[in-house]
């Protein structure tokens, strides 16, 4: 069989890419639903982009790469299609968009949307092997136990990264990237909690607080949950992107104030209070129990001289530590690294030189933040690759 175009992988790059691309297009997944991670994303309400998406939010062997699609196709742009499909959605913090009621609704919109452009999508396909020819490319698949081989003009990798294998996600986009000579960045797990082989968290699994994390110089200012693995939770999800194995992390207990002005004040009016029970009424209890099993924190208040409390206060904001590891792709929400970006076009997402070969969301060297970025990035390339695409019908 015969298409104009091929796009391996239902996820939310390639539905979207089916969206733009026109002619026979053809979405291949080897899945039993389209949009499995846009399902279970943000505790299955989706938060399917970020208001203040901009390149600053991507990491990527060339920052400038993402601007091109980006600036084409941009959060508005998205948010323009889920309201003119009536989908209620509210700002949780920080810009994320998230919907009202499920993100199923995400889904539903987009193959709608691929059903008007009128591209078709065949699940339980296993991709076997992918060739070339005069005519375009080859694709050899395997569906309901009989194997047959599609041909196509263009084809579109969509399968994403190595990122929750438990799902599904397999490197199959790299291998084919590989086969056509382009090159692939180191690849590792990226917005994903950390682990310590200690288990020095586990008697305070469960609590969370507000703080600053840094790791490699760049910090984030969100909430840390201490599980019995180690850390997880916003903060240390994004640091997780910069951090380099045996590195330390920083914490800061108090990123929005300093402790040692009230602290050294309340020495003065309950001087004989315990230490222990003044910190506690600033940071959570259980926390203050752990902290005094690193720090000393005996005796009172009035115990305490202005350089011991300055020193304290310096501990509490600038606690390092040097995790164990991570929890790998195994939890990873992205991966890190991909397909390099000198080898595609900024603007179509076409390979330079392999023509007819699009590159689009996760796949390619291009990695958000946490708080729908990665969404963005995979509305605004498989955009990008659809238009081109379709330009090229035309």
């Amino acid at each position: 069989m015969t298409w104009d175009t091929l796009i391996l992988g239902a996820g939310a790059a390639g539905m979207m890419c089916a969206t733009q691309s026109g002619g026979r297009t053809l979405v291949l997944d080897h899945a039993k639903a389209p949009g499995e991670k846009i399902r279970i994303s943000g505790g299955g309400r989706c938060n399917f982009t970020n208001m203040y998406a901009g390149p600053e939010n991507f990491l990527s062997g060339n920052p400038h790469f993402c601007k091109s699609a980006l600036s084409r196709y941009t959060q508005w742009d998205f948010i323009d299609m889920v309201t003119r499909h009536g989908i209620a959605y509210h700002e949780k913090t920080l810009g994320q968009l998230f919907c009202d009621t499920s993100a199923k609704d995400i889904i539903a919109m987009l193959r709608a949307e691929m059903a008007r452009a009128g591209a078709e999508l065949w699940l339980e396909t296993q991709i076997l092997a992918v060739g070339r020819n005069s005519a375009g490319f080859t694709v050899e698949i395997e569906k309901s136990g009989r194997r047959e081989t599609l041909a196509c003009q263009n084809l579109v990798l969509a399968t994403g990264g190595k990122s929750i294998p438990k799902m599904g996600a397999t490197g199959l986009a790299y291998d084919v990237a590989r086969q056509f000579d382009l090159k692939v960045t180191d690849t590792r797990a990226g917005l994903v909690p950390f682990t310590f082989s200690d288990g020095r968290f586990k008697a305070i699994s469960g609590v969370a607080h507000p703080v600053r994390a840094t790791a490699n110089g760049t910090a984030f200012d969100e909430a840390m949950l201490f599980t019995h693995r180690g850390l997880s939770g916003p903060a240390m999800l994004q640091i997780s992107s910069y951090w380099s194995e045996s590195q330390p992390i920083a914490i800061n207990l108090f990123p929005n104030n300093d402790p040692f002005e009230e602290l050294r004040n309340r020495r003065q009016a309950q001087g004989r209070r315990n230490l222990t029970t003044e910190l506690a009424t600033v940071l959570p209890g259980r926390l203050v129990e752990h902290l005094a099993s690193e720090i000393d924190l005996s005796g009172n208040l009035a115990d305490q001289s202005d350089v011991a409390l300055r020193s304290l206060c310096d501990a509490l904001k600038n606690w390092e530590m040097v995790p164990s590891g991570t929890e790998g792709y195994r939890t990873a929400e992205v991966t890190l690294g991909g397909i390099e970006t000198n080898g595609l076009s900024s603007k179509t997402m076409e390979a330079k030189t392999v023509p007819g070969l699009y590159v689009i969301g996760e796949a390619v060297d291009v990695t958000g933040w946490l708080g729908g970025f990665n969404f963005q990035w995979a509305w605004s390339s498989g955009w990008a690759a659809g238009q081109a695409i379709s330009a090229k019908q035309e």
